[in-house]
């Protein structure tokens, strides 16, 4: 597989690196990328087709390597040959013999065990020959797709090899999953080992929702229109709503789920980063430090209700009906200890105590199992003041609101009042619809794509800060610690449904519902 050394890829011979021609994609620099729990169902279904996919599209150096590193007796060519299936079925361009020739080429695999020290010895001297006959030029990232459990012995072992540490004008980076710590205290801890290694610009947190192209259009959406932004306060905004709904369940991660449950899993995370984007200042440039500096004092800024009892609920998926299907309940799955009395609906109410947003409900929920799969942000408005209107002719009429589908049909929906054609004035709601699909002729890459390039390339703006993780988990603990000192267990709910009445009683109690997707 080995073969003479690529030519360089510079500024000067590739114009596609042409900082001052923000119209031509970047490529990364010579580089290449050391993949740790190759095995997993992330690398698999995620991680090696988007390294595809990216090399498909022309974004990747001619050099390029890719390093696999398991607890596995592979030789190199075994390697391949995961990567190849993994291509083929997950892999979103189009299979090309060429493109994969190329990026075989620098395929090479690593025996050893996590805490092996011998393991990381080859690991350096097989990174060292990439430099020699590659030309990855001394750039590695080093992707953890591992539990974290294993985050400190992997950290510890790169700096004792030396593979942590670059030369003069070369870098090296470090990509961790989440989750970022069960709690603040353990993220703070996880924080320390990994930036006992590496400095913090050379972190990356992957929250792969931040990749998602209607998650960066939330910016664009906000301060690229004169439309929105007036608007965009308490003084229009009724309350929001943001909403992941998965219609799955927890297929064969009972071993991780049971132990995390919904909140850990979606709401620390993803949706908190979905709130800090809809609810955060403009920031003065769009660069990594003004966009986290904005978000973090948003998430800052975070409240709970004083009663968690009434502004919170959870639920816990029984058996349903899943559409057409029969599905078992969440204490029948294989795995599952009953005792652990784990959430799979999580909902709850936060505040934004600032003066945009004061006295706007942002109202957060997640959960397994429900009606359909979902992920939206739902900004919805006052009603008007006054209606110059019978109470028949706007009788249908709801609230204004501003859907921004996230996934699975990435665009926006706009629902506002509109006169029924008729000799009579009636008013009823309708809706103006943006489609991504419909509206541009580029198919949206995955979101591991952009976030893997973005390592590469060494711009960070999508990936969180630890400031950032250690403020969600300031929001969340209270929430967790009040749910285990709870004597009631998480309300049932039947498969297929849209979670349990404890979450609506929530909404009724505000005077609210939750918005059907």
């Amino acid at each position: 597989m080995s073969g003479p050394a690529p030519a360089p890829v510079t500024a000067d011979t590739n114009p596609l690196r042409d900082p001052d021609d923000k119209r031509l994609p970047r490529i990364a620099g010579p580089c290449s990328m050391v993949m740790f729990g190759v095995t997993g169902d992330l690398a698999r279904k995620k991680l090696m087709p988007a390294i595809y996919d990216l090399a498909s599209r022309g974004l990747l150096p001619p050099g390029f390597s890719l390093v696999g590193f398991a607890r596995r007796d592979w030789a190199d060519q075994d390697f391949a040959k995961v990567v190849y299936d993994s291509v083929r079925q997950h892999a979103r361009t189009e299979f090309r013999e060429e493109v994969w020739r190329s990026l075989a080429e620098g395929f090479r695999f690593v025996p050893g065990a996590f805490d092996d020290p011998d393991a990381f010895e080859l690991l350096a001297r097989t990174v060292r020959e990439l430099d020699e006959e590659r030309g990855t030029g001394g750039n590695h990232a080093f992707y953890l797709s591992i539990p974290p459990s294993w985050f400190a012995d992997v950290c510890t072992r790169l700096q004792e090899s030396g593979l942590s540490d670059p030369r003069p004008g070369t870098w090296r980076r470090v990509v961790i999953e989440k989750p970022f710590g069960h709690d603040l205290r353990s993220a703070q801890e996880l924080n320390e080992i990994v930036e006992g290694v590496f400095p913090a610009d050379s972190i990356f947190r992957i929250d792969h929702y931040l990749g998602k192209e209607t998650v960066q259009n939330i910016l664009a959406l906000r301060f690229a229109n004169q439309l929105f932004e007036p608007v965009w306060n308490a003084n229009y905004v009724d309350h929001v709503q943001i909403t992941m709904a998965e219609d799955i369940g927890i297929g064969g991660r009972a071993g991780y789920y049971d132990e995390v449950g919904a909140a850990r899993d979606v709401i620390q995370n993803h949706l908190l980063q979905l709130l800090a984007l809809t609810a955060m200042e403009e920031p003065v440039a769009f660069t990594a430090d003004a966009v986290r500096a904005e978000k973090e004092k948003v998430l800052a800024a975070v409240s709970l209700p004083e009663n968690l009892d009434t502004a919170t609920a959870r639920g816990r998926y029984a058996a349903g009906w899943q559409g057409t299907e029969k599905v078992d309940g969440y204490l029948d799955e294989d795995g599952v200890d009953a005792a652990n009395r784990t959430e799979t609906y999580a909902a709850l109410r936060v505040d934004v105590r600032t003066r945009r947003w004061a006295g706007v409900p942002f109202y957060l929920r997640t959960g397994k199992r429900l009606g359909k799969r979902v992920t939206e942000i739902a900004v919805v408005f006052r009603r008007a003041p006054h209606l110059p209107f019978t109470s028949t002719a706007t009788e249908e009429l709801g609230a204004n609101a501003i859907v921004i589908r996230v996934q699975p049909d990435e665009g926006m929906t706009m629902r506002f009042g509109s006169k029924v054609p008729g000799s009579q004035m009636e008013v009823r709601d309708v809706s103006m619809d943006f489609g991504y699909g419909s509206s541009f002729t580029e198919s949206s890459p995955e979101a591991y794509e952009r976030l893997i390039l973005d390592v590469l390339l060494g711009e960070p703006p999508l990936f969180p800060r630890h400031a950032e993780v250690e403020q969600s988990w300031r929001i969340l603990d209270p929430v967790i610690e009040h749910w285990a000192a709870s004597d009631r267990p998480p309300e049932d709910y039947p498969a297929g449904t849209w979670g349990p009445d404890g979450s609506d009683q929530m909404m009724r109690r505000d005077g609210r519902e939750w918005r059907l997707p």
